[in-house]
């Protein structure tokens, strides 16, 4: 397993929620072997913590802009943090 290097957690606004973004999300990160967990939040937001190699989590950041089809993505925070070695692709709460 590469040495996980990098750690975003991301915030979607727009209309993310019932347009099956965390199970779009769940697909894409196994595919790219990044780490973390994806959730949605009372705001009716998504947030999503993204571990692994730099060029995945970005990956991964590229498509939170768009997510699946049917989402309508408005805004985009990122926030960069120290990685915790996490494993695994989880939906959270």
């Amino acid at each position: 397993m590469p040495e996980l290097t990098a750690r975003r957690r991301i915030r979607v606004s727009g209309r993310v929620q019932g347009v099956f973004f965390r199970a779009s999300c769940v697909r894409e990160a196994t595919r790219l072997g990044v780490h973390g967990w994806v959730r949605n939040s009372s705001d009716a937001s998504v947030e999503a913590v993204f571990e692994g190699e730099p060029a995945a989590v970005e990956a991964m950041t590229a498509w939170c802009r768009e997510g699946p089809p049917m989402a309508r993505v408005e805004h985009v925070d990122v926030f960069d943090e120290a990685p915790q070695g996490l494993t695994g692709f989880v939906i959270s709460g």
